[in-house]
């Protein structure tokens, strides 16, 4: 298999802080790869610096065989990786086919003069995006409630809701924030099953960072564990299990 995503000793400094400390990861193409370790290990600045938020203070960061450290969020984007976040970050007062439809925008390239023209490549820009957002909300199960405000969907909705806005982007790499934060047993049987359609239907390849462990143990081939802001294991969940050091870090056992 090919390598889609690879950091070559990635450190990032904030103030004299080293929050991530000569990090070495390889993400194989179309795999579904999990990202551990306690609160503060450096998860989601890790991904921060995948997604183009921030600039590494050192290391390498290839993408496709390209380089990428340094480049803006925008850059990061449309060259096909998308993420979500954390915390739900909807537009709450904007229909679940207007997020979306947003989300969608990203990987466009007909400019601002051919939009305020309606030119007829922005048209056909505008169809295509138009189609593509209900195809989405289709697969993610939202479609029925494409003209609700956001804000009034449930919260396992939102977080379908806020991958459908990155799927619009069409990416090639998909990066999940703590995807099951705040669900219920039944959203997170769900969200496996979805997260392995996106993988198995749109040929997308998926990196997770997840604190439920249940979770990432029946979801991810090969997981990685940070702590300190340093990677301290890697392997295939069984791996990972019986890793004393990590059991010992973060496990609990």
């Amino acid at each position: 298999m090919s390598i889609v995503l690879q950091l070559q000793k990635i450190s990032q400094e904030f103030g004299g802080l080293r929050a991530l400390d000569m990090v070495s990861l390889s993400v194989e193409e179309g795999a579904i790869f999990g990202i551990i370790g306690p609160n503060g290990a450096g998860k989601t600045t890790l991904f921060n610096i995948i997604s183009g938020i921030y600039t590494p203070t050192s290391g390498r960061l290839i993408y496709l065989g390209q380089e990428i450290q340094g480049l803006k969020a925008w850059q990061v984007a449309r060259m096909g990786i998308a993420r979500t976040y954390q915390n739900i970050r909807l537009f709450q007062k904007l229909s679940v086919l207007d997020n979306v439809r947003v989300g969608g925008y990203g990987r466009e390239r007909g400019g601002f003069i051919g939009d305020v023209l309606t030119l007829p490549g922005a048209r056909r820009q505008e169809k295509e995006t138009m189609e593509r957002t209900k195809e989405l909300l289709d697969f993610m199960g939202l479609y029925e409630r494409r003209w609700d405000y956001a804000v009034n969907l449930a919260y396992g909705e939102q977080r379908r809701l806020e991958i459908a806005r990155a799927l619009a982007l069409d990416p090639q790499l998909l990066l999940l924030d703590e995807p099951a934060a705040g669900m219920n047993p039944q959203e997170k049987e769900e969200l496996m099953a979805t997260i392995r359609l996106i993988r198995e239907q749109r040929d997308i390849t998926i990196l997770l960072v997840e604190h439920d462990m249940n979770l990432v143990m029946n979801i991810c081939e090969h997981i990685a564990v940070l702590d300190y802001g340093s990677k301290i294991a890697e392997g295939t969940p069984e791996d990972i299990k019986r890793n004393e050091q990590v059991i010992h870090s973060y496990l609990g056992a």
